[in-house]
């Protein structure tokens, strides 16, 4: 496996050999594509479409107001969008034409929906012998009377601070705002439904790890601060604005090297494979943090469909490769 979509200098050598018309794709693969405006615009890069063509693949956007089995025929159909009736589209276009790869199935993409059940499958792992451990914050799920809250955190035995997530991930803003709560009492200011995850130092870098199929690329984003044994003598709840976004990367950034230090490869590698298999998808990122003061204790605290492959480095390469080995042979 090829870790962080490197690409060799025969690769560049045979994608000049392209753009110069002295090397012709050997085969053509026909991706249909159904995407949010905001996620097209966001993917769909005039330089990837570009590679894209040169490889041989072609782009044809799917019509929303046609039947699916109607436009075609495609090799894959690549899809984020929402709603019961496109499931319902998707998967009865599957069951009709199974010589199809469906990137991906609506049953496994609506497991990462929920962060109640989202990181149920990494909690499952024991990858004790690769270099390192991955374990999940202890965290609870309140649905409803947020004035419940504080007893229920204090039956629990959450330690403070708790980070509150919204419970339903639907690729809204709102879905992905962020609070720090030092108290417990002030937790009945939030509106479930939402998660309460307990609070991990990890020096305020998050890993991003994106997984296309078999292919891994990570960077580092800045994260939430350490919280110091003073501050947990704050009181409230203190919203943030949404964390390891692109423009808060740390990857040039001069860092202790114990903080940025990515996680082994061996562990990314068998953390990768098995949440494909487990969740059943070939496109999602892991949101994974180093507890501080260790090396090989790791978390992951949340796990995104389709992510925002756009501001991945490489991820014309990555993606197209990725495109070119689903198609059957010809």
């Amino acid at each position: 496996m090829r870790l962080n979509g490197e690409v060799s200098h025969k690769e560049e050598e045979e994608e000049g050999e392209k753009e110069n018309g002295n090397l012709l794709p050997q085969k053509v693969v026909v991706v249909g594509y159904a995407l949010t405006s905001k996620k097209k615009k966001s993917f769909m890069q005039p330089k990837f479409e570009v590679l894209a063509r040169k490889k041989g693949i072609v782009f044809i956007a799917i019509d929303l107001n046609k039947p699916l089995s109607d436009q075609g025929p495609f090799d894959v159909v690549l899809h984020k969008m929402s709603g019961k009736e496109w499931c319902e589209v998707i998967e009865d276009y599957k069951q009709k034409h199974p010589e199809v790869t469906v990137l991906d199935p609506p049953d496994a993409i609506r497991h990462l929906h929920n962060r109640q059940s989202m990181l149920q499958n990494v909690a499952d792992l024991d990858l004790s012998d690769c270099h390192g451990k991955v374990c999940v914050p202890r965290q609870m799920v309140i649905k409803k009377d947020p004035l419940s809250i504080p007893d229920e955190v204090f039956e629990a035995g959450l330690k403070l601070p708790l980070v509150a997530k919204p419970l339903v991930v639907d690729g809204t803003a709102k879905s992905h705002e962020l609070f720090l709560a030092y108290d417990r009492f002030s937790l009945s200011k939030l509106e479930p439904p939402l998660v309460l995850q307990e609070f991990v130092n990890h020096g305020g870098v998050l890993f991003k790890i994106y997984i296309v199929g078999e292919a891994i690329k990570v960077v580092k984003r800045f994260s939430l601060p350490n919280v110091s044994k003073c501050e947990l003598a704050n009181v409230g709840v203190h919203s943030f604005p949404r964390v390891s976004s692109a423009t808060a990367s740390a990857d040039d950034a001069d860092l202790d090297p114990s903080i940025a230090e990515l996680p082994p490869q061996p562990l990314l590698e068998r953390l990768s494979r098995e949440l494909r298999s487990r969740l059943g998808l070939q496109l999602f990122n892991i949101d994974m943090i180093r507890e501080h003061g260790t090396r090989d204790v790791f978390y992951v605290i949340d796990i995104n469909y389709f992510p925002g492959y756009g501001k991945m480095p490489g991820y014309e390469h990555i993606f197209t490769d990725f495109l070119l080995n689903l198609a059957p042979a010809t």
